[in-house]
């Protein structure tokens, strides 16, 4: 199956937090979008791995996502090595995405940082024909997607770029309340964290709220591009209601 985005998280619920309401834009528009975490979040102070992957289905089912996926790499002790990056590039090779979205550059989270550099390095590697990979038995050809992104995630990062993420922001905010386990849940106990408190997920909505203050609209995403992000004619840079 050939996607149009993939996007990637070190951990289930990064994707979620970061870059789900532009996966929600673009399968609305149409497109094929899917979900790779690379790993299972074991290390996670509440929560176990199957109610993570339970929560990670409940998620992908909210947002309609064509695939989603676990490599399985060690949360916490996971290394941008050679072993990591051919599971990456198998994984790339496989769904031929044309943009993927990764982990933030550097980040509260060492795996954040980790996870942007290994899917980098390998989105780059899976375009040398050199590099022979199969999956199931099957030789695998090589593809490199148009665009790398990174999502913004804890630390404030400038983005290069915003979307416009109101229409579906509801939408994002029942796939990252699908993580029952990990954020603030009526009901759900077990020791608080970081990310457990509801000021945490207050945080999340004002983040959202003052990107989209941005570019005069009420919420959006942020996102960063090394490669220069080109336009056709200035038709591009017209929004409504702005």
């Amino acid at each position: 199956m050939k996607l149009d985005i993939l996007a990637f998280g070190a951990h289930p619920d990064d994707v979620e937090l970061s870059c789900s309401g532009v996966l929600l834009l673009e399968r609305n528009n149409g497109k094929k979008v899917g979900i790779i975490d690379l790993t299972e979040g074991e290390l996670g102070t509440r929560g176990s791995v199957a109610s993570r992957y339970e929560e990670a289905h409940n998620a992908a089912e909210i947002m309609g996502v064509a695939i989603r996926e676990n490599l399985q790499l060690a949360d916490g002790f996971f290394l941008n090595d050679k072993e990591s990056q051919i599971k990456v590039i198998q994984t790339i090779r496989n769904y031929c995405p044309d943009i993927i979205i990764c982990n933030a550059p550097e980040d509260r989270h060492p795996d954040h940082g980790k996870g942007s550099s290994l899917v980098t390095d390998a989105a780059f590697l899976s375009g040398l024909s050199k590099i022979e990979t199969s999956l199931n038995g099957i030789a695998q050809k090589a593809w490199r997607p148009k665009y790398v992104l990174n999502y913004i995630q804890d630390r404030y990062l400038e983005p290069d770029f915003l979307v416009d993420i109101s229409s579906v922001f509801d939408k994002k905010l029942e796939a990252i309340r699908a993580y029952k386990t990990q954020f603030h849940h009526p009901g759900i106990e077990g020791p608080q964290t970081y990310i457990s408190t509801p000021a945490f997920l207050d945080g999340v909505i004002h983040r959202h709220e003052m990107f989209g203050k941005m570019i005069g609209v009420k919420f959006a995403e942020g996102f960063i591009s090394t490669k220069k992000i080109g336009i056709k004619s200035f038709d591009a840079l017209i929004k409504e209601n702005t």
